[in-house]
């Protein structure tokens, strides 16, 4: 049962003894009911969140944030353009671990409803460049995961073993991964710093000078030395703005990445269908596995005979528009384990129920082409609220004012402004 906003804000006060509760709401952040969590005024007018893992599962990827976040120094920090959460606390509630951090205001916007042109495309490759240029010594030093690209390249063969295994991917289509995966050249990549496959949806932006900026990025989990092309596979769910991304990331990196980083990145997004069929397995759900299968399908008429390597056409991307399908978080990673128990079954089933993929992939790309033209962002809250926040039993009326910051949360999401 999920834990109410006041247990967890009671909890707070353990981790920051010296801190008193005024107010305290609920709080959603697109973690599909794996972790309860609350926003929190404190009497020293500091607003917090206090996050609480809800299984197992949750409770290893919050582990695993709380070490990210400790590695963040003040001075890896001062190398980051944008704001990372600030660890401000632990605390135990019900046999389980949480934290305490400090809240990150904005909005997020999600890769399909990306831009092109100066401003959030243009900010993301910035924000990605400078996590990539970040030494490799603090991931080391704090004992967290460094893959060299040969375990890289062995998890992919994994992957595309036990997606093979299921008699469900077109024989195409593993022809087109393994040759991918046999290819010398595309493997040549230096490990960099990286986030694990961080997507749009994990930034937060505001507006500086009218223009999207990116302000903070809320998940750390994935922190590890790795293949950055990973954090860059969304660019597939974002046609009209990649190259915006892309050319903006090269331009803020500290070092010229390697020639086929773009391809390594299509061709992870080309895994995510894989990652979706092995996670439809393991749940035992014959209408996932179906429709990944038919995802498959429509991805392998449309990269037809083309190698990874080089794939120099628009058919790739054409079919890659598919995976918007999968819900957020679907196969973030080349993850061979499968974390299955982090999807919402009610998302599944939403998601599922259009089997139309045609149709879906020119909604998609009519949907991106109208934000480009109008010059409107479709936006979310980075953390939606459910309303008001209500007094601490005892504290002052007087001391918990955030009206204004509560309605930028909870307005409709819909911001306008003019690439420059």
């Amino acid at each position: 049962m999920a834990r109410s906003p006041f247990t967890l804000a009671a909890s707070v006060t353990s981790a920051l003894p010296q801190a008193g509760v005024v107010a305290v709401g609920a709080l959603t952040e697109g973690t599909a009911g794996r972790y309860d969590s609350a926003l929190v005024d404190l009497s020293d007018g500091r607003r917090v969140v206090a996050r609480v893992p809800a299984d197992a599962d949750a409770a290893s990827e919050l582990l695993a944030e709380t070490r990210a976040l400790r590695a963040l120094t003040a001075g890896v920090r001062a190398l980051l353009p944008f704001r990372p959460p600030t660890l401000l606390g632990e605390m135990r509630l019900e046999g389980a671990t949480g934290i305490v951090v400090d809240f990150l205001p904005g909005y997020r916007v999600d890769a399909v409803h990306l831009p092109p042109g100066r401003g959030a495309a243009t900010s993301l490759g910035a924000a990605l460049a400078a996590v990539h240029a970040l030494p490799t010594s603090i991931v080391r030093s704090e004992g967290l995961p460094s893959r060299a690209p040969e375990q890289v390249r062995a998890d992919v063969a994994t992957l595309v073993d036990r997606a093979e295994a299921s008699d469900r991917v077109p024989f195409p289509l593993l022809r087109r991964w393994r040759r991918a995966i046999a290819a010398e050249q595309l493997w040549g990549f230096e490990p960099r710093v990286m986030l694990g496959g961080v997507n749009p949806a994990s930034f937060v932006f505001d507006d500086v000078a009218d223009v999207p900026r990116v302000t903070g990025l809320l998940e750390w989990h994935g922190l590890q030395v790795g293949d950055p092309a990973l954090d860059l596979h969304w660019l597939a769910g974002a046609p009209i703005a990649a190259d915006d991304v892309f050319g903006s990331y090269l331009a803020h990196s500290d070092r010229a990445p390697d020639p086929h980083m773009r391809d390594r990145s299509r061709f992870y997004a080309e895994l995510e269908f894989a990652k979706w069929l092995l996670h439809g397995l393991a749940l035992g759900r014959p209408d996932v596995v179906d429709d990944a299968a038919d995802l498959l399908a429509s991805l392998s008429t449309g990269v037809a005979d083309d190698d990874v390597l080089g794939h120099g056409g628009a058919d790739v991307d054409d079919a890659l528009t598919f995976i918007d399908r999968m819900p957020e978080g679907a196969a973030s990673g080349i993850d061979t384990s499968m974390q299955t128990d982090a999807y919402d079954p009610a998302e599944l089933s939403f998601w599922t129920e259009d089997t139309d993929t045609g149709a879906l992939a020119n909604s998609t790309e009519e949907h991106a082409a109208s934000d480009a033209e109008t010059g409107v962002v479709d936006e979310t809250p980075a953390h939606t609220d459910s309303g008001p926040l209500a007094p601490w039993p005892g504290a002052p009326a007087d001391s918990a004012d955030t009206d204004e910051e509560t309605d930028r949360a909870s307005r409709e999401a819909l911001r306008r402004w003019r690439a420059r």
